[in-house]
């Protein structure tokens, strides 16, 4: 069966274990986090783990802070500003609201919307929070409409978009069979479930909520792309910045994903030189906005407010 996960406060010290069943599955037991994100009972297996700071609480808050400092020292005639999409959501308000602020007070018009990368061609739903900032005197940026959708959403008032690229057409003429494929076969310890999961799917599939004859895993037990696979008929998920591997997404033939297929996914050129190991080149591109996404906005930036 999967972990017992329980998510506590980013600010808990300490936690008090007792089982789950109120003193009567294992005697109390105090422990404390010590400067760790995580804690695992000794008896009974249990896994604590702290919340994520959110917005300005947030260590890497700083950045948006000097990104503003920046702004008001440069002030160029316009900024592109990308962030996670959650960054317009509640938790994030407080950093969105002092971002706000900070750029109408230098003199900027701000534009901004959760947008999802596969609406603008990108082979991956990505969905993330752009900002568009041009100085009042250029006017105030207006993002285009998309130019692709969902075929599910597709119907005669769709005029010209086309329908999301999936990742066969995407990356389906690089799935040339390697030497090295034998020892790059994804999921670590549960190589041998990841087999079992069908394309497009994770682990989920595995739960008693999904009517899985043998439950592997509780419902919601896991972060989504734990044992995430992609399908060769739908846009890949969001590619992480970190490589892992249990964490997915991984290929629809059970073995990672190679440095040429994320840069694909990304819309990066086949010939982009990426510098460092594997792992660096990994961050690179999925740290990155998809270049095909900053073309479409920048057209745009250059067609509506008429800059030289």
């Amino acid at each position: 069966m999967g972990e017992d996960i329980e998510k506590v406060a980013s600010n808990t010290e300490t936690i008090c274990c007792d089982g789950g069943q109120d003193g009567l599955g294992h005697p109390a037991v105090y422990y404390s986090f010590d400067n760790q994100e995580k804690i695992v009972c000794g008896y009974c297996g249990k896994i604590y783990i702290k919340e994520k700071k959110r917005a300005l609480e947030d260590e890497d808050s700083y950045t948006l802070v000097y990104f503003c400092k920046a702004l008001k020292i440069v002030k160029p005639k316009v900024f592109f500003f990308e962030n996670v999409h959650g960054f317009f959501f509640k938790p994030h308000k407080p950093a969105l609201d002092f971002f706000e602020s900070e750029c109408k007070k230098i003199g900027y018009n701000l534009s901004y919307k959760v947008i999802n990368c596969a609406d603008y061609g990108v082979p991956q739903i990505r969905q993330r929070f752009i900002c568009v900032g041009s100085l009042k005197e250029y006017g105030t940026f207006k993002f285009p409409d998309n130019t692709h959708e969902n075929r599910k959403k597709l119907d005669l008032f769709s005029g010209n978009k086309k329908e999301w690229i999936n990742c066969k057409e995407a990356i389906g003429d690089l799935d040339v069979p390697l030497p090295e494929d034998k020892d790059n076969l994804a999921g670590s310890k549960h190589k041998h479930l990841l087999k079992l999961i069908p394309p497009g799917e994770n682990y989920l599939f595995f739960t008693k909520e999904r009517g899985h004859p043998n439950p592997e895993f509780k419902w919601r037990s896991r972060y989504w792309s734990f044992l995430l696979k992609l399908s060769p008929k739908k846009p890949s998920w969001t590619i992480q910045a970190s490589f892992s591997n249990n964490m997915g997404p991984f290929h629809w033939k059970n073995r990672f994903l190679r440095i040429s297929e994320i840069k694909r996914l990304q819309t990066f050129p086949d010939k982009y030189k990426l510098s460092g190991n594997f792992n660096d080149q990994w961050r690179q591109i999925g740290n990155a906005v998809p270049p095909l996404l900053c073309e479409k906005i920048s057209f745009e930036i250059k067609k509506q407010l008429n800059l030289k």
